[in-house]
């Protein structure tokens, strides 16, 4: 008796933890497409002025000036602009940039524009160059939604997620004013950015 009440306690467990899942993730999607949407609406003159103002904050912070070794993304036509950054700083820094390999995420040096070729999901990813399996100084993270608590939501298909567990190291995200929420739906596995940086507000 005792057992057959554990069992479907148990189950209750599994049950609630499988429909709480599914709500965080309705709730997800349903920010993708209001954030979508709103992406529509910006010029590329509007998001190359946004992008000045956000990378303006992260070149004047110790961390950034002290960093060595910087994992970047090469933005598509979709996120906040990084390209003029990326090749400002790759003569001075040693810049790294996701290439998707499967299910799983690793990195590789930025050398040229033209040293890039398109990857899986539309992005720009290094051609040549030896994959990077140290830990990197500083890591610029792109996201579809942040929260005020530092909280990250990507595209859903948790790269970033696992490329960053069990590693220590700092991540900043960056996005445009409309992407940055009080607070977005997240599970355990989301990662939490050490600092989040949009045209007006700068989390710490």
């Amino acid at each position: 008796m005792i057992f057959n009440q554990l069992i479907k306690f148990l189950q209750s467990i599994k049950f609630f933890h499988i429909n709480e899942n599914e709500t965080i993730n309705s709730e997800k999607e349903k920010i993708r497409q209001e954030i979508k949407t709103l992406k529509r609406n910006l010029s590329e003159e509007e998001k190359k002025q946004q992008a000045e103002r956000v990378f303006k904050k992260i070149e004047s912070r110790p961390e950034f000036i002290n960093a060595k070794i910087v994992l970047m993304y090469w933005s598509i036509i979709d996120e906040l602009p990084t390209h003029d950054f990326i090749k400002k700083w790759s003569q001075s820094k040693s810049l790294l940039l996701p290439v998707v390999k499967g299910h799983n995420m690793t990195i590789r040096p930025f050398s040229t524009v033209d040293g890039l070729v398109p990857g899986d999901w539309s992005t720009m990813e290094p051609m040549t160059g030896d994959d990077y399996f140290k830990l990197v100084d500083l890591v610029i993270v792109p996201g579809v939604a942040f929260d005020r608590n530092k909280r990250r939501m990507g595209r859903g298909k948790g790269y970033y997620d696992r490329y960053f567990k069990n590693k220590k190291l700092e991540k900043w995200g960056i996005c445009f004013d409309f992407q940055l929420y009080d607070k977005i739906p997240a599970t355990s596995f989301d990662i939490t950015m050490n600092k989040v940086f949009s045209p007006s507000e700068t989390i710490l």
